[in-house]
């Protein structure tokens, strides 16, 4: 009796840390922490400093070398004058460094800021960050993508691709979090949320 309840336990015990680190994003009506990074131009990028302008569409994607990732941001490439015609501002942020990001826009024709967040401190601060186990890490770098070296990181992480808006006042009001990296919002859903 001892040792199954001592089996239950553990199985309870590992099941319960499993779930704390898995990634499940910010939900509706949270307040988005703030952020500070420089964007492909250099320039320093606040989501404090774009809420003042109005409602901040804030894009998490996994990098250049994903071909959904860049199929969604050429989307909002392409939907950027009804998005910024809602006043809405649009921010996409990636673990990738400079490279990576200058690649992306050459892809995409991007001229919205994208910030690299390369320590993963605003993706860890979002809840969409996770780590990339060994054989999906084996994997990629068998595709010629090696991640650490892409990201400048030790460990590999990536976020879930999700996309917010966060509102003047700092709080999320739409939330589209997927960890199928092949989902993606339509721009039309956003822009029917934006207020």
């Amino acid at each position: 009796m001892k040792r199954l309840f001592f089996l239950l336990i553990t199985i309870f015990s590992f099941s319960l840390l499993h779930a704390q680190l898995k990634p499940e994003g910010l939900f509706i009506n949270s307040k988005a922490p703030d952020f500070k990074a420089k964007d492909q131009s250099g320039v320093e990028v606040s989501l404090k400093d774009l809420r003042k302008k109005g409602p901040v569409v804030v894009v998490f994607y996994r990098g250049n070398w994903c071909p959904y990732c860049s199929k969604a941001l050429s989307r909002f490439q392409d939907s950027l004058q009804y998005l910024t015609a809602k006043g809405a501002q649009v921010v996409a942020i990636t673990p990738e460094g400079a490279a990576g990001v200058a690649k992306t826009v050459e892809k995409t024709g991007i001229v919205f800021p994208i910030v690299s967040d390369d320590e993963m401190k605003i993706a860890k601060g979002y809840k969409v960050a996770f780590n990339v186990d060994d054989r999906t890490l084996g994997r990629y770098k068998n595709a010629g993508i090696d991640l650490l070296e892409a990201n400048g990181q030790k460990e590999a992480m990536l976020p879930v691709p999700a996309v917010y808006i966060i509102n003047k006042e700092g709080s999320v009001t739409y939330r589209f979090f997927n960890e199928d990296y092949k989902k993606r919002p339509w721009v039309k859903d956003l822009l029917a949320e934006i207020k």
